[in-house]
Order: structure tokens, then sequence, then C-alpha cells
């Protein structure tokens, strides 16, 4: 029963979208209905408010770590498992990509994946973390690196801990964000895809509006 609260518990922080959030603190609009109609850190960018895209980051990363190490240390208090520990990871992911908060309409879940990956372990975080800026700083495209860090992460967790229980939810979560990336590989092979800090026409549209 515990470990059924605990999943719940992550879905809702996972639903909760830091960059619908933001931009309208910011005074932005909202960030699906300009650029890739994506609420994450990215298109929030493309309005031109890079603080406004570095809280996105920030936010939508920490609930993905804060949910991951609030479930590790209660853990042995509420009786926690491997297994529901797998489960609280997947669900505040999956709360990000479908948030009940906002009709089901979330990001791709980049930022949130870190989060979740920093959560369960530092350097699980950080050889991912790197492997994405590696490649945006080589090719400028946020979904190409995400794309690469998502195939590299269950190998490194793998290489670090082996196979268990939740190797196959960071598995599930990279499998899952290369999913809501479909759109993005199809730019990609067609030289579509936007740059990381392209301004979106409609953002920039609706941000002279505002002036």
């Amino acid at each position: 029963m515990n470990t059924v609260l605990f999943v719940i518990a992550a879905y809702l922080i996972g639903s909760v979208s830091f960059a619908v959030v933001m931009s309208r603190l910011f005074g932005l609009s909202d960030p699906r209905t300009y650029g890739s109609g994506n609420p994450g850190a990215t298109n929030v960018l493309r309005s031109g408010n890079k603080k406004a895209a570095i809280a996105t980051l920030i936010g939508d990363a920490a609930k993905g770590w804060f949910a991951v190490w609030l479930a590790l240390r209660l853990a042995d208090r509420f009786g926690i498992d491997d297994t529901g520990i797998a489960l609280v990871a997947l669900a505040v992911f999956i709360g990000h990509l479908w948030p009940v908060f906002f009709r089901f309409v979330g990001g791709k879940g980049v930022a949130t994946a870190l989060g979740v990956l920093l959560g369960l372990n530092v350097w699980l975080g950080l050889a991912t973390l790197a492997t994405w800026l590696i490649v945006a700083y080589a090719f400028r495209y946020s979904s190409l690196a995400a794309l690469i860090a998502a195939v590299f992460a269950p190998f490194y967790y793998g290489l670090l801990f082996g196979a268990d229980e939740i190797l196959f939810a960071v598995a599930a979560m990279s499998a899952l964000l290369l999913f809501r990336h479909s759109k993005n590989i199809s730019n990609l092979l067609a030289g579509k895809e936007s740059r990381i800090g392209s301004k979106s026409g409609a953002a920039a549209k609706a941000s002279a509006k505002k002036k």
C-alpha cells in the first residue's frame, strides 16, 4: 500500500509543468502555442527569455530528483524496495509526459529524466548530462543530444550497478523519451530541426505585442 501511495505522489509531483508555470510568472505566452509546442525548457528558450528557460529546466529536473530522493530516503521506514523505487522513478517521469493538471499534455521529459537519474545516483546523472552537453555543443541540436543521452543512460546504469529492477525503469524512460521525440527524429532526418537558441517566430510576435 505504501508503494502505491509513493507512486501516486510521484506522478502528481511530475504533473507540475514548470514550463507553463514559469511562462505565466514571467508573462510569456503558453509554450504549448509556439515553436515545437512542447512545454519544456528548450521551447521556453525560444521565447527569448533565458531566465524563464533556466527556471523551467531547474524546476523540471528538481521534481524528478525530489521524487526519487524522497522515496530513497523513506524507503526503509515505509518498506519501499527496489521495485518501488523503480516505479516511483517511472511515475514522476510519466507525470511530466502526461500531467493530470494540464489535460495530459506534457513535455518530452529530458530535464525530468535527468533529475530522476541524479536522484538514483549522482554519477549516473552526471555521465548522462555530460553526454547531452557534448552532443549539444558539437551539433547545436537539443533533441539529438537528448536522443543520444537516452540511449546511453541504461548502458551507464548497467555498467555501474548491473541488471536490476531500476535498470528496467531507466530503459523504459529512455524508450518513452525516444518515442516522445519521434517528430524530432523526422525533422532531424529532413534537416528541419530547430537549433538551440533559435527564436520561434510565433513567440517573437507574442513578445512584441506585450511590449
